[in-house]
C-alpha cells in the first residue's frame, strides 16, 4: 500500500478529465428531465396564477425582487472568487479557470441536492425551481470554492470536481440540519457557507500533506502582476459583500438591514487590517496578502447576524475586531499551522473564512439571545427570528442556544467530510501533480510561451548598430542642406 501511494505522479487527464465532465454533465440533464420544472412563477402558467390569487402586476413575480442580488452574487462566484485566487506567480489560469470549472458544475449539482431538501414535491415527484434556487445553488458552490483556495495549484482538475461533488452534497445536507431542523437564521452564511467551507478546505488539505512541497517554493508566491490581479477579486468580493447577505433575507427591513450592516461591518475591517499590517512591519510597509484577504473578513462575521438588529455601531464593532483576527491570522497562525499542524493552507482560508466564519455564528447566537420585544416589536420579532408556527413559542435565549448549535454542526460537516474527502483523493488516480510540480500552470494547462529575453551583449550591440544608422542618417541630411 506504501508503494502504491507513493508511486510516480502522472499528470495527464486526458481521459479521465473528459470522462468526467461528459459522464456527470450527462447525468446532471438525466436527472433534470427527471425531476426539475419551472416553479409557478417561471411557469407559462404564471398569468393564471396571477389571476387565482388576485395578482395585478407581473412586477410582484420574485423575480424582480431576487434577480439583482442573485447578479451580484453570481459575479462573486465567478469573478471575485477566481481573481481572489490569482496571486500565485503560475497559476492564474488554474485559479480562474478551475474555479469557473467546478462552480458550473457545482450550481447543477446544489439545484438537484437543495431541490430533494427544501423544494421537493411529493406529490408530483418533482422540484421546482427559481431565481431564488438559483442564489442559493450560487451559495451553496461557494462552499466548495472556499475549500479550494486551501489546496490551490497542489490538486488536479479531476480531484476538484470531486471536491465539489462530495462539498454540494454535505453542504446540502448540513445546510438542511442547521436550517430546517435547527431552524437557525442565517441569511449570509457565516455557518453554512464560511464556517462549513473553511473547515472542508482546511481538513481536506490537513490529510493531503505534502512534506517536500518545499520543492515548488520558487512558485509558491506573488509577483507585481498578479497580486493586482487578485486585488480585482477581492474589490469585487468587498462591493457586492452586501447582496450576498442580504439575496435571501426577507423583503422590506431585513433586507435592507442585511445590506447596510454588512457595507459598514466591511468598511471597519478594511481600516483595521490595514493598521495592524503596517504595524507588523518595522518600516510600516503593508503586505499586500493582508489587504487582498482580511479586509473582506467583516462581511464574512456579518453573515448570519445581518439581518438582526446588531445596530450600525454594532456592525462597526465586528468589522474591527474581526480585520484584526484575520490579520493576526495571516501574521501568526498560518505559519503556526503549516509548521506544527503540518496543514498547508495555500490561500490562508482559515483566517478569511473558517475562523470569521465561526465567530460570525456565534456573534449571531448573542445578538439572538439577546433579542427583545421591545427592540423589534412583536411582529419584527417574530419574523426576524423566524418564532413562527411550530417555532412560535421558542423564546429569543432558546434561539440563540440553537444558533450556537448550528455553528458547530457546520464545523463538524466540514472537519468530518473534509477528512473523508481527502483520503479519497490520497488515491493516487486523480492525476495530481508531484511535490515539485506544484503551483505551475503549465501542468495541466497550454500556457503562451514568455517573451524571449535579449542576451545583454546582443542587446548592446543592437543599440550600437541603431545609434550609427541614426548619425549615418543625421550627416546625409545635413550635406543635402
Amino acid at each position: 500500500m506504501g508503494n502504491f501511494c507513493g508511486s510516480q505522479k502522472n499528470t495527464n487527464v486526458r481521459i479521465s478529465l473528459p470522462a468526467v465532465c461528459f459522464v456527470w454533465q450527462i447525468a446532471m440533464i438525466v436527472l433534470f428531465g427527471v425531476f426539475v420544472r419551472y416553479n409557478e412563477e417561471s411557469d407559462a402558467h404564471w398569468g393564471e396564477h396571477k389571476k387565482a390569487h388576485n395578482i395585478t402586476s407581473d412586477i410582484e413575480n420574485d423575480f424582480y425582487y431576487r434577480y439583482p442580488s442573485f447578479q451580484d452574487v453570481h459575479v462573486m462566484i465567478f469573478v471575485g472568487f477566481g481573481f481572489l485566487m490569482t496571486f500565485l506567480k503560475r497559476y492564474s489560469f488554474g485559479a480562474v479557470g478551475f474555479n469557473f470549472l467546478i462552480a458550473a458544475f457545482g450550481l447543477q449539482w446544489a439545484i438537484l441536492m437543495q431541490g430533494w431538501f427544501h423544494s421537493f414535491d411529493y406529490a408530483t415527484a418533482k422540484i421546482y425551481v427559481g431565481v431564488e434556487n438559483m442564489i442559493n445553488a450560487d451559495f451553496c458552490v461557494a462552499g466548495s470554492l472556499i475549500a479550494f483556495g486551501g489546496i490551490l495549484g497542489k490538486v488536479s482538475p479531476v480531484q476538484l470536481m470531486v471536491v465539489a461533488l462530495f462539498g454540494v452534497t454535505l453542504y446540502a445536507v448540513e445546510e438542511y440540519i442547521i436550517l430546517t431542523l435547527l431552524h437557525c437564521r442565517d441569511a449570509g452564511g457565516s455557518m453554512v457557507i464560511h464556517a462549513f467551507g473553511g473547515y472542508y478546505g482546511l481538513a481536506i488539505s490537513w490529510v493531503l500533506y505534502r512534506p517536500n512541497l518545499h520543492q515548488s517554493k520558487r512558485l509558491n508566491g506573488s509577483v507585481y502582476h498578479s497580486d493586482m490581479f487578485a486585488m480585482i477579486g477581492t474589490l469585487f468580493l468587498w462591493m457586492f459583500w452586501p447582496s450576498f447577505n442580504s439575496a435571501i433575507a426577507n423583503h422590506g427591513d431585513g433586507q435592507h438591514r442585511a445590506a447596510l450592516n454588512t457595507y459598514l461591518s466591511l468598511a471597519a475591517s478594511v481600516l483595521t487590517a490595514v493598521a495592524i499590517s503596517s504595524m507588523s512591519q518595522k518600516t510600516g510597509k503593508l503586505d499586500m496578502v493582508h489587504i487582498q484577504n482580511a479586509t473582506l473578513a467583516g462581511g464574512v462575521a456579518m453573515g448570519t447576524s445581518g439581518e438582526f438588529m446588531i445596530t450600525p455601531y454594532g456592525s462597526l464593532i465586528v468589522g474591527f475586531c474581526c480585520g484584526i483576527i484575520s490579520t493576526f491570522g495571516y501574521l501568526f497562525v498560518t505559519p503556526f499551522l503549516e509548521s506544527k499542524l503540518k496543514l498547508q493552507d495555500t490561500c490562508g482560508i482559515h483566517n478569511l473564512h473558517a475562523v470569521p466564519g465561526m465567530l460570525g455564528g456565534f456573534v449571531g447566537a448573542i445578538v439572538a439571545a439577546t433579542a427583545s420585544e421591545s427592540v423589534y416589536g412583536k411582529e419584527g420579532l417574530s419574523s426576524t427570528l423566524g418564532l413562527e408556527g411550530s417555532f412560535a413559542n421558542r423564546s429569543p435565549g432558546t434561539q440563540g442556544g440553537y444558533q450556537a448549535a448550528g455553528t458547530c454542526v457546520a464545523i463538524a460537516f466540514g472537519l468530518v467530510g473534509g477528512g473523508i474527502v481527502g483520503l479519497i483523493l490520497k488515491i493516487p488516480i486523480w492525476g495530481d501533480p508531484a511535490d515539485d510540480n506544484c503551483f505551475d500552470d503549465e501542468v495541466y494547462w497550454e500556457v503562451p510561451e514568455d517573451e524571449e529575453t535579449i542576451p545583454p551583449v546582443l542587446e548592446y550591440n543592437n543599440h550600437m548598430r541603431h545609434k550609427q544608422q541614426e548619425l549615418s542618417a543625421s550627416s546625409f541630411n545635413i550635406e543635402q542642406c
